[in-house]
């Protein structure tokens, strides 16, 4: 009983020292923190008082960067894009599959024997024979009677003549006609100078302190290229982003630009630009913009572009 009662004196006493050393090294640690951060109080309050008029200039100069918001407005594709020769291939086989499986159709339910109507259905059928699968796939040996000349007199007069898929604008070699390269999708680029030289570029201007980016964007395409056109802004937020490659010597300042980029549609209309700083307009295709502008600016926007 005496020998368990000194053990647990024993223990209670090593307890007790191991927490005495324990508080006295965490206040050790704790005064040699206050006194490096005294110190460096006062090395900063030192170097702080040591900088010169022109270093405390350029710290005041070192603000927030210059921002910009930028339009890439897109003519969609007008007409469907000319199948190549192996989609042309697909869908013509296909075609003669399903012309091949498919239940014939009960004409005799529909028209009257010997009508015009019967005969108009058996010359289109006889025309969609020949066409999916050839000679002599819908060939006529029966005699022609007066139904039949009727049908086909018919036809010939309803045969419609098929508009050309190239506009006269791409003969021409107008970039300004909103229906050129109508089977790609167009883009408006502005030809205007900046620092002394001539750039193609989408609609920019700067936005104001403290206004909305898209506002300044949807504000910025009516400055720029006149409100004669029926056109929208797709989101408010920003598609992507442009950092020029501008140097401190140039502008005198250590502020930096940035361009934020917004997808907008052209419904109608045509662009009407401000002749003061904008020389000339186009409407491009990808592949267009790529060989005008600048290279910097291609690699930042080239993947916002369809590639039809």
């Amino acid at each position: 009983m005496v020998c368990q009662l000194l053990g647990c004196q024993y223990l209670q006493a090593l307890a007790l020292d191991m927490f005495s050393r324990t508080a006295l090294s965490q206040s050790t640690k704790a005064s040699n923190a206050n006194i490096r951060r005294f110190l460096a109080t006062e090395v900063d309050a030192t170097s702080t008082s040591n900088l010169g008029s022109n270093e405390i200039s350029r710290v005041k100069k070192a603000e927030g960067p210059i921002l910009h918001t930028s339009i890439i407005l897109n003519r969609s594709p007008i007409i469907t894009r000319t199948p190549t020769s192996f989609e042309r291939a697909y869908y013509a086989y296909q075609a003669r599959i399903h012309r091949a499986l498919h239940n014939p159709f009960p004409y005799e339910f529909y028209f009257k024997q010997g009508s015009p109507l019967e005969s108009r259905f058996n010359l289109e059928e006889r025309r969609r024979e020949r066409k999916a699968f050839g000679a002599p796939f819908g060939l006529d040996s029966s005699e022609k009677n007066a139904a039949t000349e009727l049908a086909e007199s018919s036809l010939r007069d309803e045969e419609e003549e098929t508009m050309p898929r190239i506009h006269e604008a791409d003969v021409k070699g107008d970039l300004k006609n909103l229906n050129r390269r109508s089977q790609r999708n167009i883009y408006l680029l502005l030809l205007q100078k900046e620092n002394g030289r001539n750039v193609w570029r989408f609609p920019q201007v700067t936005a104001e302190k403290g206004e909305l980016l898209h506002i300044a964007a949807m504000k910025g395409l009516d400055v720029e290229c006149g409100n004669h056109m029926d056109s929208w802004i797709v989101s408010r937020n920003p598609i992507g982003a442009f950092h020029p490659p501008v140097s401190e010597a140039a502008t005198g300042t250590s502020q930096k630009d940035v361009v934020f980029f917004y997808k907008a549609h052209i419904m109608a209309g045509q662009v009407r630009p401000d002749r003061t700083h904008t020389q000339d307009f186009a409407w491009l295709t990808k592949g267009e913009i790529g060989t005008r502008v600048d290279k910097n600016y291609w690699l930042c926007i080239k993947d916002m572009l369809s590639d039809f």
